[in-house]
């Protein structure tokens, strides 16, 4: 990857710059992630990064306002769109979208869900614990007769994307009925929440419910999640492993395709809701400083944030992946079509 960089900083005549602050908006599941990074970034080089968590949906919606320096979305935007607003898109981690859960008894990972289990909640046609379908999943566990309550995302969430393109995936019925998108019109007995922060906080105080976050909110928030049976019939954990088995089986390695998602991949280690996060910046900048200064970050995120990523279990961009990334930022230009002179760090 250090050899990318060379050639970019070679490409650009890459100098030091001014600190310069940015602003980014969107996506609530990359935010433990971009916060620790800028932690570390600000310590470095005295540039901050404020962060708006307003949602995927809303955070693209800025962008294409141009009142963010970056968009962030747990999802890749349309071609179409990326060409209307002329923007660039890049993702910088893999993660996974987890199943949690407030039920009393079961200890941290131990339930089981299927395809069917949860897509069966969901649609609304599973409403107990121990229902025959999750008891099939949990043959050694004693399932409480209480009634699950679903909570879900209310705003324009990447997240729910992730977790319901999986869904229409394995569920022809979810695919009729919804389809993938950042917001659902859910059942009337589903709790909609505006941010990962509200529907994990509601989770913690209700017994029974289920709810769905990134798997960094599992970690920073210690909480119990379920095990998810994956396309090859294997229940796995969610974790930097399961998520770069999905990885590994995806065109993401052989062709650097990043348009792919990766929900519902082979592998018998595979996480079956694994997905990426995203970022956009214009590909023609009328804030050349500030678009400079987000390529900046997102480039020394690649080179030196692998360490504060790995510690949330995100998991590296593969090396083709990010080589396409770096070749792209370098085709930035301002409004006159010259290219951006940015200040790379090497370890």
């Amino acid at each position: 990857m250090l050899k990318y960089l060379f050639v970019l900083s070679c490409t650009l005549g890459l100098s030091v710059s001014h600190a310069t602050d940015i602003s980014g908006a969107g996506s609530t599941a990359a935010a433990p992630l971009y916060l620790k990074w800028d932690a570390a970034y600000n310590k470095k080089t005295g540039n901050k990064l404020a962060y708006e968590l307003v949602g995927s949906s809303a955070g693209i919606k800025k962008i294409k306002e141009g009142t963010t320096d970056f968009g962030a979305s747990d999802a890749p935007m349309s071609m179409a769109d990326l060409k209307k607003f002329n923007l660039l898109d890049f993702p910088t981690v893999i993660s996974g979208v987890v199943p949690i859960i407030n039920l009393p008894g079961i200890k941290d990972g131990e339930l089981r869900l299927s395809a069917e289990a949860i897509t069966g909640i969901y649609l609304g046609k599973i409403d107990k614990w121990n229902d025959a379908v999750i008891a099939r999943d949990n043959p050694k566990l004693t399932l409480p007769s209480l009634h699950i309550v679903p909570l879900a995302r209310a705003d324009g969430s990447g997240t729910t994307y992730t977790l319901t393109d999986y869904f229409s995936a394995v569920s022809p019925e979810w695919k009729q009925q919804y389809g993938r998108n950042f917001s659902i019109a859910w059942q009337a007995d589903i709790k909609a929440l505006k941010g990962s922060n509200d529907l994990v906080a509601a989770l913690k105080k209700t017994p029974g419910a289920i709810g769905y976050a990134e798997f960094a909110y599992v970690i920073e928030n210690n909480l119990n999640y379920a095990q998810m049976k994956n396309r090859d019939g294997q229940y796995v954990r969610p974790d930097a492993n399961s998520f770069n088995s999905a990885l590994a089986n995806s065109n993401w390695k052989n062709t650097g395709n990043f348009e792919e998602m990766l929900t519902d991949k082979p592998g018998s280690g595979s996480w079956p809701i694994t997905g990426a996060t995203y970022v956009y910046v214009p590909r023609v900048t009328s804030k050349p400083e500030q678009t400079k200064a987000v390529i900046q970050f997102f480039t020394w995120a690649f080179m030196e944030g692998d360490t504060l990523a790995s510690s949330l279990d995100y998991v590296r961009l593969p090396d083709n992946v990010q080589a396409r990334v770096v070749h792209e930022m370098a085709n930035v230009v301002d409004t006159k079509g010259k290219q951006l002179s940015m200040p790379v760090f090497l370890k």
